[in-house]
């Protein structure tokens, strides 16, 4: 037998072969989207993101079906759960989960019915509830907008921070801002309180800051959201010194002011977008498709965002 005659010969055996064991459609993905209201602005950026994510995912692929629940708490995100998994008969599931624990078992109930489980930000109490988790880089987070601060100052000064919510998350970021700081012995870090990612809350905080010291040169509001009420008491104290202001997550207001240079003492922010719930649903979707599955973690990045980037990270659109 000649090497072509023996190829030929092959390839009829391969072709009985696959005749033989027909390939399988993919299976449809019923895909369920179970995210919180939307009670702020972030929140109106993850429901903004989650929608967009199904009219551009919907149309890609005739496979794929979501459905998209929002929850005014805890227990309502449970009850949802049950009606996505009993009703809808999802069999992959991308969660935003309202508190870690109180949604834990729940989550954990869907998975043992064979659902496919990405959790998202908000980890839950027990990873194996889990199949794969996507949340933003809440390392950079800190660590971005400290070396940002640390440069502009050329390394001496007086900063203060406004924190969010007393979680892990809240504690990665802080630690990582901290642990630049630490190399830079002229830079002093008079206090950081908590503002729970609050306007108001970040407006009181940042007036008992301007009592307390006469002179501040940087402030870490560490959320766009604190930072528009660190501007409010800034102004209505009538403080000139403070040289930077420094959010965080990207909103796009303070996106805007970056691009159009309209307050020299907002120049940069960091990323932590709520459009991680669009990948996340993109990444997940996509590889149910294919029957494949996700890495354990996957972390979307943090940058720094200024104004040579800043039109990347401009969604007019967004609530957020």
């Amino acid at each position: 037998m000649n090497l072509i005659t023996r190829r030929i010969a092959l390839t009829a055996v391969a072709a009985a072969s696959f005749a033989a064991f027909p390939t399988l459609a993919a299976e449809k993905v019923n895909l369920g989207v179970s995210i919180p209201a939307a009670t702020h602005s972030f929140m109106g950026g993850i429901n903004y993101w989650a929608n967009q994510a199904k009219k551009d995912l919907e149309k890609q692929h005739k496979d794929l079906k979501i459905t998209i629940k929002t929850a005014a708490n805890a227990p309502e995100q449970a009850n949802q759960l049950q009606d996505l998994s009993t009703v809808t008969k999802i069999n992959a599931l991308v969660i935003f989960p309202f508190e870690s624990a109180a949604l834990t078992k729940p989550v954990a109930q869907v998975k043992a019915k064979g659902t496919y489980v990405t959790v998202v930000d908000r980890g839950l109490t027990d990873t194996s509830a889990q199949d794969a988790y996507v949340a933003g880089d809440n390392t950079a987070f800190g660590k971005i907008p400290a070396e940002y601060i640390a440069k502009k100052l050329n390394g001496k000064g007086n900063i203060v921070a406004l924190r969010g919510i007393a979680t892990t998350l809240d504690n990665e970021r802080m630690d990582a801002f901290n642990s630049v700081l630490k190399n830079y012995p002229d830079i002093k870090l008079l206090d950081a309180k908590y503002a729970n990612w609050n306007r108001d809350d970040a407006f009181k905080v940042t007036q008992d800051y301007l009592t307390r010291f006469k002179n501040i040169d940087a402030i870490w509001a560490a959320d766009d959201d604190m930072a528009v009420g660190v501007l409010k008491a800034i102004e209505q104290a009538k403080r000139d010194d403070i040289k930077i202001i420094f959010g965080g997550a990207g909103a796009k207001g303070m996106v805007k002011t970056i691009l159009d240079g309209k307050d020299k003492r907002i120049d940069a922010d960091v990323s932590y977008s709520p459009k991680f719930i669009y990948d996340a649903i993109k990444l997940t979707a996509e590889a149910r498709l294919k029957g494949e599955k996700l890495p354990a973690t996957t972390i979307i990045p943090s940058v720094l965002i200024t104004k040579e980037n800043a039109k990347d990270f401009y969604h007019p659109n967004s609530p957020f």
